[in-house]
């Protein structure tokens, strides 16, 4: 059997397609990793790295902000390098607490749990980070800062909620709002597609949620489908705020070189300074991909994309409104300074005619009946996760408390640069 395409004058083998399909599947695995593992990957590629575009993003010796993508991660720090980030809040918080009952996700540095709390009756997700990997990759700031965001985003309803944190001598814990309508990123990938009335609820959410973390001061700065949620509604909810960066003012920048490779603005392939308005880019790239199906300028060959990125211009289909494509334009805009969103930031997005029949006060109050329902019967519903996750057995490790750890030096190292991560909220805030 053959496959003909006739822009390439080529023919492609039964088991050739399957190479591709299997190149396709390690793609959507490839992507959860983030780019923290997957330049480390392409930097040990010799093919890829002759590209002169990958020569360029790879020359990252001296970034102002703690680097990312360390290569040739350091051991972990001496205790004069070590962080005082203040007295716990929370010291009578433990894992024994819980009843942890299926890994939902996992990331670089440890897992995300379902769990129920053994007092309460509540489901939780539960993200449980090692301090050693943490602090081999020289990611505690980052940890901080994804716990001090969700210290300020728990009245969004949009933006995933911290109910409390706490640590044992070699382990961090989130304790999160459990969501499980499923990642935006695993409904995309069954319907390859949205019409266009569903893909403006999500990026009208999303847009809020963008809005209000900007309003905060923050620049979210990793948005994609893997990161957008749906509840059990089928109302979006953004979680992981590892790469956020806190106190840019409206006219401030940044300049480390992270997020995702088939999301990346070009201001940062180009290691320039960048704003808020990265924000909005990626925002453009997420509709632009539920859509068509894929990011705007996405290549399977990297280097080739990056130059899409950087180069190419903005190619629409005719399938859709004359508003999506004024938007998608908007925000697609290589400039950041003629970006939509550069000069009046959200308001800019709010008031864009793609958004006309949105009305902003019932969308963040939920009263709009989302597009799609998940369905889902109840919090042991885990029809939406990847049985990647969900079939993996719970590590027996995840629920022991510290008094059942040998405590070694490393392992002391590693509590003492978390100083301060404990968090429990005020009464009122529950009332």
């Amino acid at each position: 059997m053959t496959v003909k395409t006739e822009a390439a004058r080529s023919t492609l083998t039964y088991s050739r397609m399957r190479g591709m399909v299997a190149i396709l599947i390690a793609f959507m695995k490839q992507r959860r990793m983030g780019l923290n593992d997957f330049i480390q990957k392409i930097a040990n590629n010799s093919y890829a790295c002759k590209h002169p575009e990958v020569q360029s993003i790879l020359k990252i010796s001296q970034p102002q902000e703690p680097e990312l993508m360390n290569a040739n991660p350091s051991p972990p720090p001496s205790p004069s390098q070590q962080i005082n980030l203040g007295p716990s809040s929370n010291p009578h918080a433990k894992p024994s607490d819980f009843h942890f009952l299926k890994v939902i996700g996992k990331g670089s540095f440890g897992k995300v749990l379902l769990a129920r709390h053994k007092a309460e009756e509540a489901f939780y997700a539960v993200k449980v980070l090692q301090k050693k990997a943490i602090l081999k990759k020289k990611e505690e700031k980052h940890i901080m800062s994804e716990r001090n965001v969700l210290l300020k985003n728990v009245k969004h309803p949009f933006l995933v909620g911290l109910h409390f944190s706490f640590q044992t001598a070699d382990k961090l814990y989130f304790v999160l709002d459990y969501i499980n309508g499923g990642e935006l990123f695993y409904h995309l990938q069954r319907e390859r597609c949205f019409l266009e009335p569903r893909a403006r609820f999500y990026a009208a959410e999303i847009a809020s949620a963008l809005g209000y973390l900007h309003s905060l001061n923050i620049v979210y700065r990793d948005l994609k489908p893997e990161n957008i949620l749906l509840d059990s509604q089928g109302h979006i909810v953004l979680t992981d705020f590892g790469l956020c960066k806190e106190n840019i003012e409206h006219n401030g920048t940044t300049s480390t070189f992270c997020g995702t490779p088939e999301y990346l603005a070009p201001e940062v392939l180009h290691k320039q300074p960048y704003d808020r308005t990265v924000d909005w880019w990626c925002l453009g790239a997420v509709l632009y991909e539920m859509l068509y199906g894929l990011p705007p300028f996405y290549s399977r060959n990297t280097a080739e994309m990056y130059d899409n990125i950087l180069n190419k211009p903005l190619q629409l289909k005719p399938n859709i409104t004359n508003s999506a494509r004024h938007l998608l334009e908007g925000l697609l805009q290589k400039d950041r300074t003629k970006r939509l969103g550069a000069k009046e930031d959200f308001l800019e997005i709010k008031n864009h005619i793609f958004f006309s029949l949105i009305n902003w006060d019932d969308l963040i109050n939920k009263k709009i009946t989302p597009p799609f329902n998940p369905n889902v019967s109840g919090p042991s519903d885990l029809r939406h996760f990847d049985p990647e996750f969900t079939e993996e057995p719970v590590p027996n490790s995840i629920g022991r408390s510290p008094d059942s750890i040998l405590i070694t030096a490393s392992v002391k190292e590693a509590a003492e640069a978390f100083l301060g991560f404990s968090y429990a909220p005020p009464v009122d805030s529950f009332l």
